[in-house]
């Protein structure tokens, strides 16, 4: 499960680098006068990107068995699902679905470390 946590983490960091990279470019991904709440499309992007760099960043610490690593997890991904909750109204399926994703992380974050911890067999 903490695998799953990890690679599922990267997975997350990937898909908010590249939408970061387009709406700092103004891609045409994007629809012309989406809703943010705050800010425009290019202080989006770069909040994606940093939010992106600092899951790959605790990915790596998840997949080496960090404990800071998977409560820092926990906090960015957090915060990652609240920042998505900005521009569900422009981009509902994409957000819930960034959304999902983060809470199905911090799921497996808080709740099957310990076997791996400590490395005892699963039955």
């Amino acid at each position: 499960m903490v695998t799953f946590a990890g690679v599922l983490v990267f997975i997350l960091a990937l898909f908010n680098g590249l939408n970061g990279i387009a709406a700092i470019n103004r891609s045409h991904v994007f629809i012309d006068g989406a809703h943010i709440v705050v800010g425009d499309l290019r202080a989006w992007g770069w909040t994606l990107l940093v939010l992106g760099i600092l899951l790959a960043l605790i990915g790596a610490g998840i997949v080496a068995g960090s404990q800071l690593a998977r409560w820092a997890g926990v906090a960015v991904l957090s915060l990652n699902a609240f920042s998505h909750m900005w521009v569900v109204a422009s981009y509902p399926l994409w957000s819930v679905l960034i959304i999902l994703l983060d809470i199905l992380a911090i799921y497996a974050l808080c709740v099957h470390w310990d076997r791996h911890e400590y490395g005892e067999a699963t039955l």
